[in-house]
Order: C-alpha cells, then structure tokens, then sequence
C-alpha cells in the first residue's frame, strides 16, 4: 500500500484539528501529531509575533518530499502538515504535522524526524518581533 500525503502552506490561519480530520487513516492503529506554537516569552522580552517567510514554489514540493521520504523510510501510512506564513501571534499554531501507522512506534520516529527535517530544509524564514526589537533567526524554519 503506497502512503497518503496531505501537506498545506496556511497563509492566514492554520488550524491543527482540521488538517487531522482530513488525513487519510485507513489502516492506521495510531496516530501522531505535532504542533508547534509560538511562545510568549524569549529571554527575557515578550513575544509580539513571529513573521515567517517563505519560497512559495519550493514550500509545498518541499513539504510532500518530505512527507514521502517519511512514509517510505519509516513504513508510516500517512502525513499531512502544514506550516504558517504570514504574521503568527503568541500562542498560536506555526506547524501541524501528523503522521498515521499502523503502529505507533513508527508514527512517533517519523514525526520526530519530520519537525527535524523541516526546520533544516523548508524554505521558510523567520523573524521574531519582541519587545527588545525584530530579529531575523538564523537558518531556515
């Protein structure tokens, strides 16, 4: 059975529990997902929002090539993920990525490897706006 990829850029707004419903489960015993937020506080200065940028031709074909080398390395099912761009306020969602298996041991492997492998190959810049000043990071995701 090959996998099932489901991957999104969220210009506006990315909502985690609606791109889970979408996610193709058939055969699945488990399961995985992650989401990550943007945090309130860094150091010491407030979190006003994180603005990320992104190469938009490369993201989504970026994204899916992930998504398959996951399914295939791992054995998981299916992927679906999506990241933010745009302004992303405290407390609200950048990445959703969720991986279904028919076991769970795999699903949190590939998961796990999925954020990793994101944040080090996905086109996408990030500057954070506190309240000590803008500072582009280092880095892509």
């Amino acid at each position: 059975m090959s996998g099932v990829v489901l991957v999104e850029e969220a210009p506006d707004v990315l909502d985690p529990n609606g791109l889970r419903s979408r996610m193709n489960t058939d055969g699945c015993g488990a399961v995985v997902s992650f989401v990550g937020l943007t945090r309130e506080t860094e150091g010491d200065a407030d979190v006003l929002r994180l603005e990320f940028d992104a190469w938009q031709d490369k993201l989504t074909p970026v994204l899916s090539r992930l998504a398959e080398e996951a399914i295939e390395h791992f054995g998981v099912r299916s992927v679906a993920m999506a990241h933010r761009t745009g302004s992303v306020g405290p407390q609200e969602p950048i990445v959703a990525i969720h991986v279904g298996s028919p076991h769970r041991k795999e699903a949190f492997q590939a998961c796990e490897w999925l954020i990793d492998e994101l944040k080090k190959q996905a086109p996408i810049w990030k500057k954070e706006v506190t309240t000590d000043g803008e500072t582009w990071k280092e880095g892509l995701g």
